[in-house]
């Protein structure tokens, strides 16, 4: 049972993803979203504002850019 609670977590913070976001991928790459698509999204990776596409199912982890600290697993 806690996994299936785990896993609906994850899927709802991946479907309240939106642009300003700062994540953390499975690969461990920290970026800011600025563009979502369906199935993708886009990031400004530092510290050469690199712009790269992931999937959504690639995000781990999201701190909000309104609440700096607060990162969600």
């Amino acid at each position: 049972m806690p996994q299936q609670r785990r896993q609906k977590k994850w899927q709802n913070m991946l479907s309240e993803l939106k642009n300003g976001d700062k994540v953390v991928t499975s690969g461990g790459l920290k970026g800011t979203i600025i563009a979502l698509r369906d199935d993708s999204l886009h990031l400004r990776v530092p510290p050469d504002n690199l712009k790269i596409e992931v999937t959504r199912s690639s995000v781990v982890s999201v701190t909000t850019a309104d609440e700096p600290g607060k990162v969600e697993k």
